[in-house]
């Protein structure tokens, strides 16, 4: 089993979990119908929650991302 470094994670892998959390948990609420209903674009926020979803999960997984310390000292000697 792959033991997990957090102290050594990049801002930009941070970020970009970050983003596809958010992304998914707005995903899954707009699923559930929890969304404001006060405007009558209840079509529209679908497709954009959807493309919010897809666009940042193409970008965490296409970025690389190192959580586990031979990755991030892989990461290190790519660097120089």
């Amino acid at each position: 089993m792959k033991n997990i470094n957090l102290k050594g994670v990049s801002k930009q892998t941070w970020v970009r979990t970050v983003v596809l959390a958010l992304a998914l948990v707005n995903q899954a609420l707009v699923m559930f119908g929890v969304t404001d209903n006060e405007v009558e674009l209840e079509t529209w926020t679908r497709y954009a929650t959807y493309a919010f979803t897809v666009i940042s999960a193409i970008w965490s997984w296409w970025k690389n991302n190192s959580f586990t310390q031979k990755a991030q000292e892989a990461d290190t000697v790519l660097q120089q």
